[in-house]
């Protein structure tokens, strides 16, 4: 057999390989969309409700009744923001995709995902918990990009992040409204963002490399008071907690 036919046959043999890989990724984008899609579809009708206003009033009325405590940011959206639309869906789908395929869950361990650290920072803790935490912000991709799914309600308008220093850039914005706060960003490849599954927003804690507390994914699921109660008894147990020191 000479080396032609030899060669043909490597690329035939490379060629099924990838069609078979191509057929196996189709198929699993196939069983994700049909198990995410009731969701979704629950999500996109919500969306298109609240853009008529007599309902989005009366729906952002009983959440500020609900609202868990002061810390929790305050449930925001104006009259002008558009809630059903292409970019809103797109938003809401890749969401929970990254909510369905994230590698964090409670009770294991913690991905340790690459950040990368913005420049001049002070490193200092939130100053309540820091006896007994270190915190960390890890800015992500932005949910509402001005040239996305904006919000007139935002802060700052920020366009969807085109390299590091796009990000970087932004992050230095957040780092000035949190300064007891380490903050650090997401790489491009929005490692940390899939691993724990937090856009839109989500919070953590770690214990010994361990997931031991997992927020709900935000913004609905952000609780910043619910945060709070369990640092709160993490910190009554340590007190409460009595070392026995036996001498031999």
């Amino acid at each position: 057999m000479d080396q032609q036919t030899l060669l043909g046959r490597k690329m035939v043999a490379e060629m099924q390989q990838s069609a078979g890989a191509q057929t196996v990724k189709a198929l699993k984008n196939a069983a994700v969309s049909l198990v995410l899609l009731p969701r979704f579809l629950v999500a996109a009708l919500v969306l298109w409700f609240l853009d008529f206003l007599c309902v989005r009033r009366r729906v952002l009325l009983k959440m500020r009744e609900s609202e868990g405590g002061p810390d929790d940011p305050p449930v925001c959206i104006s009259d002008s923001n558009k809630m059903f639309s292409l970019e809103s869906l797109k938003a809401v789908w890749h969401g929970q995709k990254l909510d369905f395929f994230k590698s964090a869950h409670l009770g294991y361990v913690a991905p340790n995902t690459e950040v990368v650290q913005l420049k001049e920072q002070k490193r200092r803790v939130a100053s309540q918990y820091a006896d007994i935490a270190d915190s960390l912000l890890v800015y992500i991709e932005e949910a509402h990009p001005s040239d996305g799914w904006a919000s007139s309600d935002a802060p700052y308008q920020i366009p969807k992040h085109r390299c590091l220093k796009d990000r970087l850039k932004a992050a230095e914005l957040l780092n000035l409204e949190v300064p007891g706060c380490l903050v650090v960003a997401d790489t491009m490849e929005n490692s940390s963002n899939a691993a724990y599954g937090a856009y839109f927003e989500r919070l953590y804690i770690l214990k010994e490399e361990k997931i031991v507390y997992q927020g709900g994914r935000g913004p609905e699921g952000y609780s910043i008071s619910e945060l709070r109660s369990w640092l709160d008894q993490y910190r009554n147990s340590l007190e409460n907690s009595v070392t026995v020191v036996i001498h031999v």
